[in-house]
């Protein structure tokens, strides 16, 4: 009997971006990365494009994709970021899919996903189409097809949702065999109850809805995918592949797939190395024959339900009560502290519920003066936001309007459409999955309320933001000082409030620091200096300026005058303002200027108050990015200062201290200070050389060993990193450089003797492309008794036993 293995990656990450600026502002958090985007991507998203596969050594026999091996869905807005921040990891996606539908009679393994992994049984039905819409239109500008499945948000589920996934063209879904209730065999009468997760998940079930369209659903395995995300499967491949084989039966008489689902992250984030458990495990079941290797699309095209099921609806794969957890304290959560509820959950929805039919009122009684069908466009929006270019919206608004817009209609209708964006992002799932209120999860989906909210106020007279924020005072947060949904508003999302004001006084303040273009892009916004003048005084900076600002998403713009004086170091005084036209511009920059040349600092900052208010900019308003550089750059000197004061201290006293360190006595603990802080610095400083001094790292490692120092591990590992790879790339524009090839090899062979845990993912791709195509070349020119040639070889070749290739099995031989 024919046996099929389907392995499906949930990946997803919620969005992290800034509502106002569109992109991810530095995540402390995930140091030494930007983001933890960034972070996840290098430990999962990127390793499962080019996923090691082993030999009993432990050294790499091959590289391979293993979403060309695996059904997957990335959520959209991951992948959005994925694109625009990994652009190579993003094409090994897309690639992936294309060459799995070669392999799969056509049959690629990405399927969609609902837009923005919104709980579907809780949205309305319009969000629910529009969720589904945008999900399939943002599959078929990646992957240039049309999704034959899509995956559910926590799989959570009811009967409008997959008739409305019918109705789009979906052909199945993927869910938790808790999930189904009954099940029979197509064409007889009598049911079988299958609850308690007792369906058979090695056959797809037929789903026949009410309105007459039907729906595939495949029920994954449980146990193996609990064993999978939870336990400790992913350990060793080979137990890996007989767990996946053992869930075939014999006593089965159908062509069986034995397949299972759990995040995507489980593969490499939540489980180190868990891309290879997979990469190895498939490789096993293919290579022994054990089953074959397929996913949902293809197996469903040769092997058609014979059965068909009911389900539970309003349940989901992580909720045990349904889908209680995204609007009830039902108890679920990730780790519940003593004293703490999630009684927040039920206000919080509530709120945002009130909030989304206001807007929708709001939306369509304004749109509908300029949009054929305000909701149908709002549907067919994604096209915009899938490419903003001005060709796409402008035959966007062609299409949806009945005439041209003037530009202040075209305005209100852009914003009136991001409003509608915002909305349903702030349905966002993560926002209720975890414990607290105040956590940053949940504050991100009230930004997106706050961002809609905001836009709500450009087009309608009445603000909404009192009455929603009574709404979240019932919200009540676990940690003390927090309060409530209100409070939390006001500390974390009104202060995150951005307008083109706001991003003038971003200009004007790092201009001070920064020479700047006549025109440049903060984020998502478009900058035009109209007059700047910039003069110095000793330490003291005057800045004096207009400009304009514009969204490049809402089109909403103003000219702004501003003023802003630097004292040095972090202390600055800023003003900006609307422009009132030339002649009062020009009154205000002269008497600013004027009392500048007099050194009257004090009467500036007076004048800066009648002229702007009383309100001032600091360093404090600064987007954070560019905070943390200006910070970085203004606190350089005093670190400079504070690495030569350790530095006094460790060479006027080593000698001594070492003389205490071998008669027994306590050395001074501000000494070892000292001597941790200038050997770290000077570690790095060699390690960023042009050329390797392989004594002096040497010799640095033993007096860290002598004064038993702590090594700055990541900041080591992440400059050694970032120079080998840098390296690497050199050496693929001119890879006969024999030079080059002996300095990277002198660089791996310094990693051996760093007390760091290098990652070697890059280098080793780089090793693996050159292997296949550069060594070929080399190895032909031996033949002809070619010096460089042979020596290259034997450098290459030792490069690759330090980067753990298997060499006899990677490298060719003719």
């Amino acid at each position: 009997m024919e046996r099929y293995i389907c392995i499906h990656g949930h990946f997803y990450q919620p969005p992290r971006e800034n509502p106002w600026l569109e992109d991810i502002e530095i995540q402390d958090s995930a140091y030494p990365y930007h983001d933890w985007n960034e972070r996840i991507t290098d430990e999962c998203y990127a390793p499962n494009s080019a996923s090691r596969n082993l030999d009993r050594e432990g050294r790499i026999l091959d590289i391979v994709s293993n979403y060309s091996r695996v059904s997957f869905n990335f959520g959209p807005t991951l992948l959005s970021w994925i694109q625009k921040n990994s652009p190579e990891i993003y094409q090994a996606i897309l690639d992936s899919d294309r060459q799995s539908a070669g392999w799969r009679s056509g049959h690629g393994n990405a399927i969609a996903q609902v837009y923005n992994h919104m709980i579907m049984p809780l949205a309305n039905r319009r969000d629910k189409r529009t969720q589904i819409i945008w999900g399939i239109k943002d599959f078929e500008y990646r992957f240039g097809r049309f999704p034959e499945g899509m995956w559910l948000s926590e799989t959570a589920v009811d009967i409008e949702t997959l008739d409305l996934l019918a109705e789009s063209g979906i052909k199945f879904t993927i869910l938790a065999p808790s999930q189904t209730s009954r099940s029979r065999r197509i064409g007889t009468g009598k049911w079988k109850e299958v609850r308690g997760s007792r369906i058979d998940p090695t056959r797809p079930y037929l789903f026949r809805l009410p309105s007459g369209r039907s729906i595939i659903i495949f029920f994954y395995d449980g146990p193996i995918a609990q064993a999978v995300a939870f336990g400790n499967l992913l350990k060793k491949g080979e137990d890996f592949a007989n767990r996946l084989v053992s869930g075939f039966s014999d006593a089965r008489d159908w062509p069986q797939i034995l397949h299972i689902a759990t995040d995507g992250e489980t593969y490499g984030h939540h489980q180190k190395f868990g891309d290879m458990a997979l990469t190895y495990a498939l490789d096993y079941i293919e290579s022994n024959g054990l089953a074959r290797l397929t996913n949902y699309g293809e197996y469903l095209a040769k092997h058609p339900p014979t059965h068909e099921v009911q389900i539970f609806e309003n349940s989901s794969w992580s909720c045990v009560h349904g889908i209680e957890r995204w609007k009830s304290n039902c108890g679920c959560n990730s780790g519940l502290r003593p004293g703490w509820n999630q009684e927040w959950r039920r206000p919080l929805r509530e709120a945002l519920d009130w909030l989304r039919d206001r807007l929708a009122f709001i939306y369509e009684n304004i749109a509908g003066a300029y949009l054929g069908d305000p909701w149908k466009a709002r549907d067919e929006y994604i096209n915009v936001l899938l490419d903003r270019s001005e060709t796409t919206l402008n035959g966007f608004l062609d299409e949806q309007t009945a005439g041209g817009l003037k530009r202040e209609e075209r305005k209100t209708v852009l914003t009136l459409l991001e409003m509608q964006r915002h909305t349903m992002l702030m349905y966002t799932s993560c926002g209720w999955f975890f414990d607290e209120l105040s956590g940053i999860e949940t504050v991100q989906v009230m930004q997106y309320a706050g961002r809609a909210i905001q836009l709500s106020e450009e087009v309608f007279t009445d603000s909404l933001e009192d009455s929603f924020k009574g709404r979240l005072s019932r919200a009540k947060s676990n940690v003390p000082e927090y309060e409530n949904g209100a409070l939390i508003y006001d500390k974390f999302v009104r202060p995150a409030m951005i307008d083109v004001r706001k991003v003038a006084a971003h200009y004007a303040i790092s201009s001070v620091f920064e020479d700047y273009m006549d025109e440049m892009q903060i984020y998502s916004y478009s900058v035009g200096r109209e007059d700047y003048q910039r003069v110095n005084a000793g330490v003291t900076k005057l800045a004096v300026g207009r400009v304009s600002v514009s969204s490049d998403i809402t089109g909403d713009s103003g000219l702004i005058s501003f003023a802003v004086l630097h004292f040095g170091g972090h202390a600055l005084n800023g003003g900006v303002r609307t422009f009132l036209g030339t002649e009062a511009y020009e009154a205000m920059k002269h008497e600013i200027l004027v009392t500048f040349e007099k050194g009257d600092f004090a009467e500036i900052v007076r004048l800066m108050d009648q002229h702007f208010g009383m309100h001032n900019y600091s360093l404090a308003n600064l987007f954070r990015d560019q905070q943390r550089n200006i910070l970085n750059s203004l606190i350089s000197k005093t670190v400079e200062e504070f690495e030569s004061s350790y530095r006094q201290i460790y060479e006027n006293n080593r000698i001594l201290m070492s003389f205490l360190l071998d008669t027994g006595m306590p050395v001074k603990k501000s000494f070892f200070a000292a001597a941790e802080e200038t050997l770290n610095y000077d570690l790095k400083k060699v390690i960023q050389e042009e050329v390797t001094d392989a004594d002096r790292i040497q010799n640095l490692l033993g007096d860290m060993r002598k004064w038993n120092v702590t090594t700055d591990s990541v900041e080591i590992e992440f400059t050694v990193r970032r120079k080998i790879e840098a390296l690497m790339e050199q050496f693929c524009m001119d890879p006969g450089d024999l030079s080059l090839l002996t300095e990277i090899r002198k660089r791996l062979e310094l990693v051996k003797i760093l007390p760091i845990e290098f990652n070697y993912w890059q280098t080793q791709n780089i090793y693996f492309r050159l292997s296949k195509t550069v060594y070929r070349d080399m190895l032909r020119k031996t033949k002809t008794r070619d010096e460089n040639a042979l020596q290259w070889i034997n450098i290459f070749t030792y490069a690759g036993e330090l980067l753990f290739f298997n060499v006899a099995s990677v490298l060719p031989d003719e």
